[in-house]
């Protein structure tokens, strides 16, 4: 409940954060991205929102759009190749891992379906989906997928979905309507980034009925 609230209200959370901590705010984003990619026990971090809501913190004056971006696209890129090289190092060792309370091995095994059935470009798409976006590149590693082949792909993704996010935060986020309606903006963020979860579950429940 506690993690939900701080996703519905993270403009308050976040804003409060930019008071406490000052120019320490670019250092516990960072360090909130790195881990929302690059740990497969931390897919509930916020990460879609958060960036949204930081670009509208920043265009209220709170950050520097420009070196937040920045920050943050070198922390997404970062935490994808940890999560890749960790998968390529563990190999096909995490299909024992059935009883693990931290390893999330639903949303593995839904990330690697997905991967099976649409191959590199997940590696970008899978950037805009809570829980794929964490297990894509661990998942790339875990299949071997060659390393020159997923850096620029995840480079691609990481620029496309931070940008995208955090500018789209700067130049809304603080239009009245958003504003005065910012929850259901996240929620809407959150469920719209779930469509294409849904829909490739879909698509594998009628092709294995």
């Amino acid at each position: 409940m506690e993690l939900i609230d701080i996703v519905l209200h993270l403009d308050k959370y976040l804003a409060d954060l930019v008071i406490q901590y000052g120019p320490w705010i670019y250092a516990i984003l960072f360090a909130i991205i790195f881990c929302e990619t690059g740990l497969v026990v931390t897919p509930f971090l916020p990460g879609d929102s958060l960036l949204f809501v930081a670009g509208g913190l920043a265009a209220a004056g709170g950050m520097d759009i420009k070196l937040l971006s920045v920050l943050l696209f070198v922390a997404a890129v970062l935490g994808d190749n940890l999560n890749y090289w960790v998968g390529r190092s563990l190999g096909h060792r995490v299909f024992r891992w059935e009883q693990s309370r931290l390893f999330n091995r639903a949303a593995f095994d839904k990330t690697h379906g997905y991967f099976e059935h649409h191959g590199g470009k997940t590696i970008i798409v899978a950037r805009f989906m809570p829980l794929i976006r964490t297990f894509a590149p661990f998942v790339a590693g875990v299949a071997e997928m060659s390393y020159r082949r997923f850096l620029p792909l995840d480079v691609l993704g990481g620029a496309l979905w931070v940008f995208s996010l955090t500018l789209a935060g700067y130049f809304f986020a603080n239009v009245p309507f958003v504003k005065n309606n910012l929850s259901f903006f996240i929620v809407g963020i959150v469920v719209v980034s779930l469509i294409p979860v849904a829909v490739a579950a879909l698509q594998r429940k009628k092709a294995n009925p």
